[in-house]
């Protein structure tokens, strides 16, 4: 389809007078013809527009300002009369959050977004749907990087003329910071999330990638991921989307359309459960319902907000239909997490090597060598439609699975004061422990490897971890954090607090001090020391035994030194040890 008619199909879906130049609720970017998009001095007026024609329906209201000093708007529409957090509640009101611009380059769901708004506040979509739930809509989540723009921000993408940038002023990349919440927008957003709790929340995104004609991803957890009975809801959310969206000419699929080996088509494509720094891949912690929505950059402008504001309209359809039903299943949902104490809890998941092929509708292609780079690349003729027949592993199961403690963890004193502030970031319960706890039964995690990443991401040193938890007694001076599991973000408390959960606070770099070794032997001492302790038969029989079966270790000195300072008295007994324990009995 040529983009003449691209625009003429969008341009057809609009009441006629919604392209007049003076409307007040058009946008930029309609009237441009969907070439262009606004700056975000729109989003505030268009904000106070909205607010402003339907005082009844529409309010406007800053949620948190960036670190550029910029406000971070929220519209809140309903027509039920709800428009207070505590409204909604009181009136049993399913919530629906959706946001746009995460990553301000990929900026269809502000344009998208203000349109079918306005169209469903006028009945000309979704009628009926907004006297049946209350929608907060986020026009854009990265201000600041809104606000660094240019052309060619999207290299990989097709318009508009000129957008935004894909992380924030201070180089964070919004869609990596769920959970450690790092950043001011993140944190404005989780307060957001904690006042309204809403029943479903969408991701408005673009991707990256190859070319090819599906035009939307739309994903949605859980579906392979959390709690079992909701995933049904979570299946029939990602489902009837796609159903509608295939109804109006679009060619959905349910998975991120990334090739298993980069700018390879025959390799084919890997489905999985994101981790919770995703949007997605967070709220199923919480019980909710999250979707990505991921239109494909290939595809003109004008097509793609079509498709978003078409996916908007069909989200609206499909709460008010089901919302009702799903916040009592997520209310369900909530009452079996306060019950996982000691029942065995996925911490990540994975696809096994199990493939079937699929049907997917990609172009012509070559890969020939590149008299530029000197590697393979791939050209597409996107004249030729071609049904590529390639493989699809889907076959998600869990990959970490612990028991969850039988009552909950313990953070110690000395990690109270900044770990109860993540905590309440997430609106995870715990409470303090006034006295001091001597020998008590915990389960302790000392770490068998730990290994730093070389890089940054994200401004942290992750640090991965192997090892097991194991019974141990500990002292605990007052002041420590018991956070019970408990209560109905239980899976978002282990997510925190599970060593090799992904996006585990010990996973972010939070705990690296207590796996950097402090205090040493000097050589000469561990000889000394080596050679007394070789006195005693059994050690003596257990060095020469490692010294036989462990080449590497009977090459290494300093490996054989340490030997022996392992087993001396001086020895850091906290080295490795993970600093926040698990109990299963609650604290007095």
């Amino acid at each position: 389809m040529t983009r003449t008619l691209l625009l003429s199909a969008l341009l057809a879906t609009l009441p006629a007078h919604a392209l007049a130049h003076g409307d007040a609720l058009t946008t930029v970017s309609e009237r441009s013809g969907f070439v262009r998009t606004g700056r975000y001095d729109e989003v505030i007026a268009l904000c106070d527009a909205f607010a402003r024609r339907y005082p009844d329906a529409v309010r406007c209201a800053d949620f948190g300002t960036t670190p550029e000093g910029r406000p971070m708007k929220v519209l809140v529409v309903s027509k039920s009369g709800a428009l207070t957090a505590e409204a909604a509640k009181a009136k049993n009101l399913p919530v629906m959050l959706i946001q746009g611009g995460i990553h301000a380059g990929e900026i269809d769901g502000k344009d998208a977004g203000f349109l079918a708004l306005r169209q469903a506040l006028e009945g000309e979509a979704a009628p009926g749907a907004l006297e049946k739930q209350v929608l907060l809509f986020v026009p854009v989540f990265n201000v600041d990087g809104h606000e660094r723009f240019a052309a060619w921000n999207r290299p990989n993408q097709r318009g508009p003329e000129e957008m935004g940038w894909r992380v924030t002023a201070q180089n964070y990349n919004l869609n990596r910071d769920y959970v450690k919440a790092d950043t001011p927008e993140m944190q404005a957003m989780l307060r957001l999330v904690e006042a309204w709790d809403p029943l479903a929340y969408i991701d408005l995104h673009v991707t990256d990638g190859a070319k090819f004609e599906h035009d939307v991803s739309i994903q949605v957890e859980p579906v392979n991921s959390g709690d079992e009975p909701l995933r049904t809801d979570g299946k029939a959310l990602r489902d009837g989307v796609i159903e509608r969206l295939a109804a109006q000419g679009s060619l959905p699929v349910p998975f991120y359309p990334s090739f298993v080996v980069s700018d390879d088509p025959a390799s084919g494509f890997e489905d999985g459960v994101a981790t919770p720094r995703f949007s997605q891949g967070y709220f199923q912690l919480r019980n909710r319902l999250g979707m990505l929505v991921e239109t494909h950059s290939w595809r003109e402008y004008p097509h793609r907000v079509k498709v978003t504001r078409n996916t908007i309209v069909a989200l609206l359809d499909l709460v008010a239909q089901h919302g009702s039903q799903w916040r009592r299943d997520v209310a369900a949902a909530d009452a079996r997490a306060a019950k996982l104490g000691g029942q065995p809890v996925a911490l990540d998941y994975k696809a096994t090597a199990k493939t079937r092929t699929i049907d997917f509708r990609g172009y012509v292609y070559t890969r020939t060598p590149s008299e530029v780079s000197g590697a393979l690349m791939t050209r597409y003729d996107e004249s030729q439609p071609q049904v590529w027949h390639v493989p699809m592993r889907d076959e998600i199961v869990p990959d970490h699975v612990v028991a969850a403690p039988k009552a909950g963890y313990l953070v110690p004193a000395a990690h109270a004061a900044w770990v109860a502030g993540k905590l309440d970031q997430h609106g995870v319960q715990y409470r303090r422990i006034g006295g001091a706890l001597s020998k008590a039964p915990v389960e302790a995690f000392r770490a068998d490897t730990s290994v730093f990443d070389a890089k940054s991401l994200e401004g942290h040193q992750r640090l991965t971890l192997t090892g097991a938890w194991k019974p141990e007694t500990q002292d605990l001076v007052a002041g420590a954090l018991f956070v019970p599991i408990a209560q109905p973000k239980a899976r978002l408390a282990m997510a925190l607090l599970e060593p090799l959960a992904p996006d585990a606070l010990v996973a972010w770099g939070e705990f690296n001090t207590h796996f950097e070794r402090k205090e040493y032997m000097e050589d000469y001492v561990a000889e000394e020391v080596a050679r007394d302790m070789l006195k005693d038969p059994k050690v003596k029989a257990d060095f020469e035994r490692r010294l036989k079966d462990d080449p590497a270790f009977a090459k290494d000195s300093q490996a054989r030194l340490e030997y022996f300072a392992r087993r001396h008295s001086s020895w850091d007994s906290h080295y490795r040890l993970y600093p926040v324990l698990r109990t299963d009995s609650a604290p007095r």
